[in-house]
């Protein structure tokens, strides 16, 4: 089915595009009718989920397929906890799937507005040393590639591509279903508590190892260190979970309406920025409650931004941490937004940030009406120092010939590409820069 397209933006405004033709197919056949019929007109054809990337990942310059109509449950496998969702299905939708079975997803991000296959695709990943991004938890799935066939990649047909289709940054084909390992539900306890940084830096991997789920937010200008620990528990504990007064003050009208508020006064008065800084460390983040996995894993995000995050070596994560901090002193600049700090376990995904490494993410944000040019460039060179990857999904420059030398798979994903779409029907000018063309 198609429907009238305009211009298509994704949720950050660093991305735009006028596509030739938008489609919306709601069965998989209808996805291998779209992708034949754009090879019969030599157009390019991508397929975008929430449009919650900030990077160039998703533009579809020539046929846009809106896979929304793709969504739901397509089987499950009760016996190993198994569940084929239609790649469409939005992360937020999942739970409510899932709650019959007794099962949840082992680990998720801070947002869940993203399409399931979006989410693999890019590499979107939570926090936690013994966990693995999305992308992990995918045991199988079936992809239309370029001639329109279906290719199955599971336990059975073609399991050595596994490594390469779970995070395929739309490069290979257009994922149709993805079948994810799921875990019994369970509660987690969390903790989130302002700190001295300077007493969190020095134990930064301690305490991710000692925690399951551990991460924390600093606003620039401050000396404070916002820390969550999440502690995983049975689904029979009996949970304490936060009032609904409570989570609406503190995660719309603090964490949403007045951060809006600061950063448009920032914007406005940049010498403000760092007293609203150290305003908001006091205000934000000292609390503690328990419930279902999902309800404090991923928090509502309603002031819009632009990101940038990278993935070091987790024993370089304090020392680019450090520079990072010490970057924002010496140039004197005024950051509204705070920096996340994250970790994840190492993983065998071809293109995955934490391919081969325990993994440390630092991710930095702008309000996205602040141009984030000069303080996202200055903060890669930083990473890039420390060994870093950027996320496919945030902002980055590098191009194909850096990032050739920071994945040991990559060329063995370029091969593949090249079987599974020599003519680049799948192409747009961010896969062209990262993956050539």
């Amino acid at each position: 089915m198609t429907r009238p397209g305009g211009v298509w933006q994704n949720w950050g405004r660093t991305e735009r595009v006028r596509p030739q033709r938008v489609e919306f197919p709601p069965t998989v056949a209808a996805v291998q009718r779209s992708v034949r019929a754009a090879a019969d007109r030599g157009m390019a054809i991508k397929a975008i989920g929430a449009g919650h990337s900030f990077s160039g990942i998703a533009v579809a310059p020539g046929v846009l397929l809106e896979l929304s109509d793709l969504s739901g449950v397509v089987s499950v496998d009760r016996e190993r906890s198994r569940v084929r969702l239609r790649a469409g299905t939005r992360l937020h939708r999942i739970p409510a799937l899932l709650a019959p079975l007794g099962l949840a997803m082992a680990n998720l991000g801070d947002i869940d507005r993203q399409s399931i296959a979006g989410a693999i695709s890019t590499g979107t990943h939570g926090t936690g040393a013994r966990f693995g991004g999305i992308a992990t938890q995918v045991t199988a799935a079936t992809l239309v590639t370029a001639d329109g066939e279906l290719l199955t990649v599971d336990e059975d047909e073609n399991p050595d591509l596994l490594p390469a289709v779970a995070l395929g940054l739309g490069a290979l084909g257009i994922l149709v279903d993805v079948t994810i390992q799921c875990v019994p539900a369970f509660l987690l306890r969390a903790v989130e508590r302002p700190e001295p940084l300077d007493d969190v830096l020095p134990r930064l991997v301690e305490r991710a190892g000692e925690s399951d789920h551990f991460e924390f937010y600093w606003f620039p200008h401050t000396d404070v260190a916002l820390t969550k620990t999440n502690t995983r528990m049975p689904a029979d504990t009996p949970a304490e979970p936060l009032s609904a007064v409570t989570r609406w003050v503190d995660d719309i009208l603090v964490g949403n309406g007045a951060h809006q508020a600061v950063c448009s006064l920032g914007r406005i008065v940049p010498a403000s920025v760092p007293a609203i800084n150290r305003l908001s460390a006091r205000v934000w983040g000292d609390r503690s409650f328990s419930d279902l996995s999902h309800r404090v894993f991923a928090t509502a995000r309603g002031v819009r931004f632009r990101e940038m995050e990278y993935a070091v070596p987790l024993e370089n994560l304090a020392a680019a941490f450090g520079d990072l901090r010490s970057l924002v002193d010496d140039r004197g600049w005024r950051i509204e937004f705070p920096v996340e700090v994250r970790v994840a376990a190492a993983d065998d995904l071809w293109l995955s940030t934490a391919h081969g490494r325990a993994t440390g993410y630092i991710a930095v944000h702008r309000y996205w009406r602040a141009d984030p040019r000069e303080y996202f460039e200055a903060v890669e060179q930083v990473m890039l120092s420390h060994g870093g990857r950027p996320h496919w999904g945030k902002m980055h420059a590098l191009d194909t010939t850096e990032l050739r030398r920071r994945y040991p798979r990559f060329e063995d994903f370029a091969a593949l590409r090249d079987r599974l779409d020599p003519q680049r029907r799948f192409r747009n000018a961010y896969l062209d820069r990262v993956l050539g063309e």
